[in-house]
């Protein structure tokens, strides 16, 4: 019997053990074998196959654990619990998906914690995915040290999660932090993942600035935001223009958000901010725009994990519910 096949609670625990950390986004699925000092000594990666529905992505989740299972049977690493970020509302207590957008068709409703649990035969628990990433920052990287935090992830979606109290805030529905639906254009026309017109989403997101660089330049090439940057690297005026609109229409928003929140430190990852200044000095300028003069002041820092903040958030879940941090 392998060591991923073990007790969920063991008896003695060691400073060694390992959790099997998994972050399920629209277009990816991520996992790990991750230690309990946050470090991820072994990941994979496969496509979601969200197109496929709820049963696919499922099983792709169950497949990608059962691989890095049996490598941690090889290396002789004691895995002691399944801790998971998935995207989408998530009620924390139950493991299920309370809500989640068309980018992840069939997932609402689904107990993901006991579907993994039947699957995979270890204790697991579920977060939403912004939220595993800013425990992976609070505990292990950009956040260290501050009690309250916005963070902030942009890649395919736009998403984020509140700190308080040195604790993840959740609301009252498991709604805290879902700034992607933030509506800043009441006449808008483009498109939320959830069906909706006006959202922030559909304004910043990495997709939202390729589509915005097809209408500037007429292109009707198939391009990804990697290629924007690039052509805005060599000077094309409409990738410039493209990246700083989302970028400043962010910042913008976030302006408004800091003014609820009052937080100490906003941290940003997620794939769009990889762009660098490119992208970040004009989200910066228009978050420092604020005439509140206390949050435009606000700490601003980048994810210091990387690809690896939510697998490290998500593993520091699982520890954290079993007593082990």
């Amino acid at each position: 019997m392998r060591p991923s096949s073990i007790d969920p609670t063991p008896s003695a625990p060691t400073p060694n053990d390992y959790a099997l950390a998994i972050d399920i986004g629209g277009t990816k699925i991520a996992a790990g074998l991750v230690n309990r000092n946050g470090s991820v000594v072994q990941r994979l990666v496969r496509a979601t196959r969200a197109e496929l529905g709820a049963p696919a992505i499922l099983q792709a989740v169950i497949e990608a654990g059962k691989d890095l299972l049996d490598k941690a049977n090889r290396f002789g690493l004691p895995v002691v619990a399944i801790g998971i970020g998935s995207a989408g509302q998530v009620n924390a207590d139950l493991g299920a998906i309370s809500y989640a957008s068309g980018n992840l068709p069939g997932w609402s409703g689904l107990h993901l914690s006991e579907e993994v649990r039947r699957g995979l035969g270890l204790e697991t628990f579920v977060d939403n995915d912004v939220n595993a990433l800013a425990l992976g920052e609070h505990h292990y990287g950009a956040g260290r040290g501050f009690q309250e935090a916005l963070y902030i992830a942009v890649g395919t979606g736009v998403g984020g999660a509140v700190v308080r109290q040195g604790a993840i805030w959740r609301g009252a529905t498991w709604s805290a932090g879902e700034i992607c639906h933030l509506v800043i254009d009441i006449d808008g026309t483009r498109r939320c993942s959830c069906g909706a017109t006006g959202h922030l989403e559909a304004y910043t997101c990495g997709p939202a600035m390729v589509q915005r660089y097809r209408e500037f330049s007429g292109s009707r090439d198939k391009l990804d935001l990697q290629q924007v940057a690039d052509l805005a690297r060599q000077g094309d005026a409409h990738a410039r223009h493209a990246i700083a609109e989302g970028a400043t229409i962010l910042g913008t928003a976030l302006g408004g958000v800091l003014n609820v929140l009052d937080p100490e430190v906003v941290v940003i990852g997620g794939g769009v901010p990889e762009m660098g200044n490119l992208w970040w000095s004009h989200l910066e300028n228009a978050l420092r725009a604020n005439p509140m003069p206390g949050p435009a002041r606000v700490a601003l820092r980048r994810a210091e994990l990387g690809v690896d903040a939510v697998l490290s958030g998500a593993a520091w879940l699982a520890f954290h519910r079993l007593g082990l941090v």
